[in-house]
């Protein structure tokens, strides 16, 4: 399989002038290919040629915007199965998920983005001030937004940041994780096809260089980041630099589950299947920590423990396989580490636990049963490791819940209608589901609470963040 590796500036492909960055297959752990990174002045490039862009891109009609985003949309699909070559090989991704799941939802993002900016709300008014002012309300793109995405959903996250930005009449310069460049690069050469260059750029490279270099660029007006915590509070100091910039931050999550003592205990254990283990566990809002009631403790465990033992781990390219390897040996040894230390601390390791001995990145599926002030409990593993901890009364779970630092993603479990309302709508959590877990919908936002950031990814909320409201008033 042969990839692209240059960058994509103004609408061409070049050459990266920085150092040489190695991209690893995830299931073997050998080198796929080297990307050289940009340098400061590609950097520099690309941001201008954003900027310049923008100037005749921004006068587009929502309806030009809106075709060259359906025609997008219609060519990711037609060439699914070649994106999903990339995707799979690189983020370590069973083949047919990718295919069938998250090229789909990479299309439908274009798609509705595509509709959507057709339907930006406006106002026009007579007497505000006298019946002789007029008042407009209207929605403007920004300019240049700076878009950072992760390495665990590459291609995914790259249309949740570049749809919107460039519905709304904005230029982007995106810059993938340095573990998983190799997709975006190939959806690159699509975008080139339907949007004026410059519109979308793509650098490569690390964060402390190419990263910091250009969320410091004095023409970008906006940064967009999906990423942890500390890379948040960067991204926060830059944006307070000597050009202040708008900021739209997902930082990930530790989603609590509250299982109440009449939960459908089957349909709990099924859907934590996918909910927790899909894509390893590498997911800011996979279903992580359960917190269930002590009278049902057991039987969950129980049932948890012989669903994991029958999850099928291992290469992406196998049609049996439910999740691969994680994504670098640094972030497998760092999921071990959290096992090894709740281990040593008196945690009960139920299941899994280990690195098992063969190629690749791979970490056994694993559930632990640890008490609520546990490390493991309490931080983001972003592995396949699942915990779980008993409480006597649904308050006190709510408590737990709520104390967390984070506040992306949660999920409530109850035959009770109004006892499961009533919990969810006190949760400090962008996201709660209800008897369900991990269930998106390309029309209703996905954004978080507290150290897990703000703004709106999906949705017409996403499209309002990378706009500003502006106020006209003509005189008669």
């Amino acid at each position: 399989m042969s990839f692209e590796t240059r960058l994509f500036i103004n609408g061409d492909y070049v050459q990266g002038q920085g150092p040489a960055l190695a991209s690893h297959e995830p299931a073997t752990g050998k080198v796929l290919a080297e990307v050289a990174s940009a340098d400061r002045a590609q950097v520099d490039a690309a941001v201008s040629s954003a900027h310049a862009a923008f100037a005749k891109w921004s006068q587009t009609t929502p309806k030009e915007r809106s075709l060259a985003l359906l025609r997008i949309a219609d060519a990711i699909e037609a060439r699914s199965h070649s994106l999903a070559d990339v995707e799979s090989v690189n983020a370590g991704k069973p083949w047919r998920y990718v295919q069938a799941g998250e090229l789909a939802n990479v299309a439908d993002v274009f798609r509705f983005f595509g509709t959507a900016v057709r339907n930006v709300p406006g106002t026009a008014a007579n007497g505000f001030r006298s019946s002789r002012h007029t008042s407009m309300m209207r929605r403007d793109p920004l300019g240049v937004i700076a878009s950072i995405a992760p390495w665990n959903y590459p291609l995914l996250m790259a249309a949740w940041k570049i749809a919107p930005a460039v519905a709304a009449g904005n230029a982007v310069v995106i810059k993938p994780s340095e573990n998983t460049p190799l997709s975006l690069l190939l959806l690159a050469s699509i975008l080139a096809e339907f949007l004026p260059p410059g519109v979308v750029n793509v650098v490569c490279g690390d964060g402390p260089e190419v990263g910091q270099t250009l969320i410091t660029h004095p023409l970008v007006r906006m940064i967009s980041l999906t990423g942890d915590v500390r890379t948040g509070r960067a991204v926060l100091k830059a944006a307070a630099g000597e050009s202040i910039k708008r900021t739209h931050l997902e930082l990930g999550g530790k989603a609590p589950l509250i299982v109440c003592a009449d939960a459908d205990i089957d349909r709990l254990v099924e859907t934590l299947r996918e909910a927790s283990f899909y894509n390893a566990g590498q997911d800011c809002t996979a279903a992580c920590r359960i917190f269930v009631d002590k009278s049902i403790v057991q039987e969950v465990t129980d049932k948890l423990s012989g669903m994991i033992d029958s999850l099928v781990y291992g290469a992406p390219e196998r049609n049996d396989v439910e999740f691969g390897p994680l994504i670098t040996g640094s972030q497998r040894d760092r999921v071990a580490g959290f096992v090894e230390r709740a281990r040593a601390d008196g945690a009960d390791i139920v299941a899994g636990g280990a690195t098992p001995d063969q190629p690749g990145y791979y970490y056994q599926p694993t559930l632990v049963s640890a008490p609520i002030e546990a490390e493991i409990v309490q931080k983001e593993v972003f592995g396949p490791v699942l915990t779980i901890t008993a409480f006597d009364e649904p308050a006190t779970a709510l408590e737990w819940a709520n104390t967390s630092e984070y506040g992306l993603a949660s999920s409530v479990w109850s035959r009770d209608s109004l006892q499961a309302m009533n919990i969810a709508n006190a949760l400090q959590y962008g996201i709660t589901w209800v008897n369900t877990h991990g269930v998106f919908a390309t029309e209703m936002p996905h954004g978080g609470m507290k150290n897990s950031g703000y703004g709106s990814d999906l949705s017409m909320q996403s499209l309002m963040d990378y706009t500003q409201v502006r106020h006209i008033m003509v005189a008669s």
